[in-house]
């Protein structure tokens, strides 16, 4: 009997979303225009690839603003940066370029709008994270981060308390529903965020994730170990009963993963370049899986411009 044909199933949408797009650009576009040195203050973006090739044109990483020459070209990455950050910049005299994600703009002006009308802002997400850290900055002695729906039962906070609450782009709405959930049962009086503030890319690459999951036997999510949204498409094939592996680059494939399987799933972060992927593809048609089918998801047509600043002769982020 013939053996069965190997093939990679390969989700559409993947890699960058727009706001990725924007920051990238927006660094090359600085360098182009100023010349190297310019500053940004910690990854532009959550990818090694990505972060060596623009400090190879002369873009300088830094973790703080405090690092950065007084008077300097400044650029604020795409997960945003707190109110404390941005007056630690101008008091140094800093020429701040703000390539904060305009997705995760809107989540920072829902979290001013809550904590002006006296409410506890309740922010969703992961503490540790570089965009929750930013979102909690605008309002520190009324936010309160919660990871899990049981962290909302060990909230020390009476029903009848004022709440809002604001999720990390990042995070899908299916994996925040059950946080939600708890915290709406909880907090009768509750003011929820504007629907603009739900990342599209999040929710379509956790959508594609599923429909890989439902055909394939191995799913392979090209991404970061850094990133958040990587690490999530992960989890999501694991929580749908499918082996997956995170592959930051193609060194790091393993074909002993691939013992006895026929059918492989490929998708990428948010913040992954598209040839990371063709690295990943070539490896495994090296193996034996010739094949390629798209699964083909959601559209993604969003764009983000560039400030006037930039735009001069470019505008939108290509």
């Amino acid at each position: 009997m013939a053996s069965a044909r190997k093939k990679v199933v390969l989700a559409q949408p993947r890699g960058f979303c727009a706001g990725v797009e924007r920051a990238i650009a927006m660094v090359e576009r600085a360098l182009d225009l100023y010349g190297p040195p310019v500053y940004v203050r910690k990854e532009i973006v959550h990818n090694r690839h990505v972060v060596d090739r623009l400090e190879a044109r002369g873009a300088r990483f830094v973790d703080s603003e405090a690092e950065v020459p007084e008077g300097a070209i400044c650029i604020f990455s795409a997960h945003g940066v707190s109110p404390q950050v941005r007056a630690q910049a101008e008091s140094r005299r800093l020429d701040v370029v703000d390539a904060t994600c305009p997705l995760v703009s809107k989540v920072h002006q829902q979290a001013r709008r809550f904590a002006r009308d006296d409410r506890v802002l309740l922010l969703i997400g992961h503490a540790d994270h570089e965009e929750v850290e930013g979102i909690r900055g605008e309002a520190p002695e009324r936010t309160i981060v919660v990871e899990s729906a049981e962290d909302v039962d060990r909230l020390d906070l009476d029903p009848a308390t004022a709440v809002g609450y604001v999720t990390q782009t990042t995070l899908a709405v299916d994996e925040t529903s059950g946080i939600v959930s708890r915290v709406r049962e909880r907090f009768p009086n509750l003011a929820e965020p504007s629907s603009e503030t739900i990342c599209y890319a999040s929710q379509n690459r956790q959508n594609g994730i599923k429909s890989l999951a439902a055909r394939c036997e191995l799913v392979l999510v090209v991404g970061s170990e850094n990133s958040s949204n990587s690490q999530r498409m992960v989890d999501v094939a694991r929580d749908n009963g499918v082996r997956s592996f995170l592959v930051p680059d193609v060194s790091r494939l393993d074909e002993r993963w691939l013992d006895g399987v026929t059918s492989v799933g490929v998708s990428s972060g948010a913040s992954v370049p598209e040839v990371l992927v063709d690295q990943v593809l070539e490896r495994l048609s090296a193996w034996g899986f010739h094949d390629i089918e798209v699964e083909t998801g959601a559209t993604e047509d969003v764009v983000f411009f560039m400030p006037m600043r930039l735009a001069e002769g470019g505008g939108a982020a290509p």
